[in-house]
């Protein structure tokens, strides 16, 4: 059937409007919420059209989903635009799935701070005014084992602030190997040039030696700047000047080195057998003046730009006038803080901080977890069965890992690779188990949508024609809800072609 002939196959809005169940649902809720999710529903059913091959589908198999469909995707526009998803990619810290899940013990430290008044910038003992940083900085000081800490609402915030207080008028030096964009825009030369610092460029792309520093540093040189390259990662004829030799030139000429260690981490990966990220105390022990790491990577807590450093370089941030417009909201505060305390006990942390957890966790664990995901499936499948009517003996699973199971889907635990994400690590691959989803009918790419617009969204990734789900990144407690997610995606994306 042509493209056009497909299209037309599509119900229009206003016939809909005459069905029955749409006035039902018209008199359950207000008409623009029911319309915008007819609106966008047909959208997503028109690049479907587009896509098929062969005869399509009918205008009653279109109606139908749309129908089935519609109820969750007004319930979905009720309950805002910002939701839950379960995270099935591998990637642990995804910067698009908002970066780290906090701890339990951070959630309900925000729940506490949240439902009503706190003493965030009040002394209880002395009952006087107090500073709001007090509640992590002793904790950051421990960790980091600097002079002083400052804390603002994002990295990038913090990188801002520090050139802005410490370069304003005056030149930066940095690496055109090192001249990066990270995400989202966030590019170094810009942020430089906002903050009003001068960007003096040295080196090339692949090879900068240390005396391209010192020909560049003059009188009006504020600072020489290290950027963590971030998700990505330089091989070949390369050549850079590490943070420590830096640092040796910056003491032979005066100024002051700065570090953007981006992620950052205040746990030991490398001890764990994961190297690539030092922490921020091996990162101050090189030598630089000053360094700023994220709070939501590898930390594993809230959006927050930690900047650690020696107290001459630290301290005039703190009574900038930047600061308070880049100053952390309490309930950041409260969760980092909380976050914090959990560091305290290295084994506390990995047990509880969940990004620890699922970088540090072993591939046997993650492969059982797949296959506990593959016998929920099954019985999903089963139960349902039995609710249309049909015998459980045709759904029961057989012995084997890829064969078809009820209405044409499939499952296998394959190995695959994680990542680490958030640009901490570019060059590590951390060993997994993925359940691979495919279906006899359905083309993965209708499979994964379905599961991204399912209750709860799941984000997944595709692989030579197959959908897979990375169990690294997916909770115990999340395997119910993922089941029931494949079983009606697998159903939704065959009504009407069994």
């Amino acid at each position: 059937m042509p493209a056009p002939d497909r299209l037309r196959q599509i119900p229009s809005i206003t016939s809909l409007l005459a069905r029955g169940e749409i006035r039902s649902l018209l008199a359950r809720y207000p008409r623009a919420v029911v319309l915008g999710a007819m609106r966008r529903l047909l959208d997503v059913y028109r690049g479907e059209a587009l896509r098929e091959k062969g005869s399509g589908r009918s205008r009653e198999e279109w109606t139908s989903l749309l129908l089935s469909a519609l109820p969750d995707a007004i319930t979905a526009d009720e309950g805002g635009s910002l939701r839950k998803v379960i995270n099935a990619t591998g990637i642990v810290v995804h910067t698009n799935l908002g970066r780290a899940p906090l701890p339990g013990d951070a959630i309900r430290a925000i729940v506490d701070v949240a439902s009503g008044y706190s003493n965030l910038e009040f002394d209880l003992t002395g009952g006087t005014r107090s500073r709001r940083l007090a509640h992590v900085e002793e904790a950051l000081l421990e960790l980091t084992g600097a002079e002083s800490v400052h804390v603002v609402n994002n990295n990038a915030a913090a990188v801002f602030l520090c050139l802005a207080a410490l370069a304003k008028g005056r030149d930066v030096i940095v690496s055109r190997g090192e001249l990066v964009e990270i995400g989202g825009s966030f590019r170094i030369p810009e942020i430089l040039a906002a903050s009003g610092a001068n960007l003096v460029e040295v080196g090339t792309t692949n090879r900068t030696r240390q005396a391209d520093y010192e020909r560049a540093a003059g009188p009006s040189t504020a600072l020489l700047l290290k950027v963590h390259r971030s998700n990505f990662h330089v091989t070949g004829f390369t050549g850079e000047v590490q943070t420590a030799d830096l640092v040796v030139l910056g003491e032979k000429l005066g100024i002051p080195v700065m570090e953007d260690l981006g992620s950052g981490a205040v746990f030991d990966f490398g001890a764990a057998g994961i190297p690539g990220t030092p922490t921020v105390k091996q990162a101050l022990g090189r030598g630089p003046g000053i360094v700023t790491v994220s709070g939501d990577k590898l930390l594993g807590g809230p959006q927050a730009g930690i900047i650690a450093g020696r107290k001459d370089l630290v301290e005039p941030l703190k009574t900038h006038p930047l600061s308070r417009a880049l100053r952390l909201d309490k309930l950041c505060l409260a969760a980092l803080a909380a976050t914090l305390r959990l560091y305290a006990d290295e084994r506390r942390a990995t047990a509880c901080v969940p990004v620890l957890g699922m970088i540090l966790e072993g591939e046997g664990i993650t492969r059982a977890r797949a296959r506990k995901l593959i016998a929920r499936v099954r019985r999903e499948q089963a139960r349902s069965a039995i609710s249309d009517g049909a015998s459980p003996a045709e759904h029961r699973p057989a012995s084997g890992i890829a064969r078809p199971e009820g209405g044409g889907l499939k499952m296998q635990v394959e190995r695959s690779f994680s990542s680490p994400g958030g640009g901490a690590m570019p060059e590590i691959e951390i060993p997994t188990a993925c359940v691979a989803l495919s279906h006899v009918r359905v083309r993965v790419e209708e499979l994964d949508a379905m599961l991204r617009s399912g209750k709860p969204p799941v984000v997944g990734r595709i692989s030579k024609g197959r959908l897979l789900l990375d169990m690294r990144t997916v909770r115990d407690e999340e395997l119910p809800g993922l089941a029931a997610a494949v079983v009606t995606a697998a159903r939704s994306r065959t009504t009407g072609n069994d």
